[in-house]
């Protein structure tokens, strides 16, 4: 993405603790968030368990300048995330977007699941296990895994390394179909001595099936649903020096209002924009479909001027009648964005949900159990 100017760092302004990124807090410590001085506009905080998402309740001070919990104490084995909108002295709008997971007890492994449970997704959707720890007995808890659709598909699964494990079928869902993922964990042995935890069941069903193709190279934004081309729109892809991934990837993430900092994703202080709209997060190492107010309206369909992200034309707050809020409020978690004509490489399968970028052969060459 790109930016104009370094408004100052909303890190600086809003003040989360724990540390984004913090792993094994332990239950009596403080979720707090603060503002040495303007005000707090927005705190949403969820807590995500066994694939479930709880709101987590809490209120701002009178004075706006502080966010504390009902809850006095975090809950075991789980991930919190934390969005805030604030306000500055200067009546400036930042956001700040973190997230941490809690303790789990000792010898014990847990996978934090995607998607959620009783989630409505798009069609390119997979179903990912991020575990607390590693797992070297990977065949033991790949069989204490089984994922079914209705309508039936095959369904296979793809390890990455020895801390995540994802399910997919061969193409994309078809719509209206429903995905039940059951985890029997509990007593199954991950690793020496390290013994699974959960034993649950989860469900998603699939919504429509939209698939939006980027051509960098012209500029443009072709939208479908179900098959059917909803719209052209206009687009800015990544510069020459920091082009766009070419490939398929996957919403795994939708914020109204997020920072972007060029320095969380590799690069200076080229951009630390503190209100950008309508973000839609592609890969996990930072590539986003986004509004964009800071760039002239002639680049949109013209010319290629992000740090790699995809930019639609959109106004200041984010506006309902722009390109980014018209995409926007017509995507969903699990719906495909695929990059093609940019002077890149394919995204890797395990940035973001990458893994429709494998063909079927690569990807079932990925299970830790050897098929008859």
């Amino acid at each position: 993405m790109g930016g104009l100017g370094k408004p100052p760092g909303p890190e600086e302004h809003i003040r989360i603790t724990p540390d984004d990124g913090t792993r094994g807090v332990r239950p009596d410590e403080k979720l707090r968030v603060r503002v040495p001085g303007g005000r707090l506009e927005r705190v949403r905080v969820v807590r995500s368990q066994d694939a479930r998402e709880t709101p987590v309740p809490g209120r701002i001070s009178a004075d706006g300048l502080r966010w504390e919990p009902a809850e006095d104490r975090l809950a075991l084995a789980a991930r919190y995330t934390v969005d805030v909108v604030a306000l500055d002295g200067h009546g400036r709008r930042s956001a700040r977007h973190t997230t941490f997971t809690t303790h789990v007890p000792e010898e014990r492994f847990i996978g934090y699941v995607t998607p959620e449970n009783r989630a409505t997704v798009g069609t390119g959707m997979i179903v990912s296990l991020e575990f607390n720890r590693e797992i070297t007995h990977r065949a033991a808890v790949e069989r204490a895994v089984r994922v079914t659709a209705s309508p039936a598909a095959e369904i296979r699964p793809h390890w990455f390394g020895r801390d995540r494990l994802d399910f997919r079928p061969e193409h994309y869902w078809k719509p209206g179909t429903r995905v039940t993922v059951d985890l029997r964990f509990r007593d199954v042995e991950g690793a020496p001595g390290v013994y699974g935890l959960q034993d649950k069941t989860f469900t998603f069903t699939v919504g429509r099936s939209q698939v939006s193709v980027v051509d960098a190279a012209r500029h443009t934004m072709r939208v479908r649903r179900d098959g059917e081309l909803l719209a052209t729109v206009p687009v800015t892809a990544g510069a020459p020096k920091t082009t766009t991934y070419n490939g398929k990837m996957v919403v795994t993430e939708m914020l109204d209002v997020t920072r972007m900092d060029s320095r969380t994703v590799g690069f200076g202080g080229e951009y630390d924009i503190p209100d950008v709209p309508h973000a839609m997060r592609l890969t996990e190492s930072g590539t986003f479909l986004h509004g964009n107010y800071w760039a002239p309206s002639s680049v949109f369909g013209r010319t290629n001027v992000s740090h790699g992200c995809v930019g639609l034309r959109d106004v200041k707050g984010g506006g309902a009648d722009t390109p980014a809020g018209w995409f926007f409020d017509r995507s969903l978690i699990g719906d495909v964005v695929e990059v093609v004509g940019s002077k890149d490489r394919k995204v890797a399968p395990d940035n973001g949900l990458g893994g429709w970028n494998l063909g079927w052969r690569a990807w079932k060459a990925g299970s830790a159990v050897k098929q008859r």
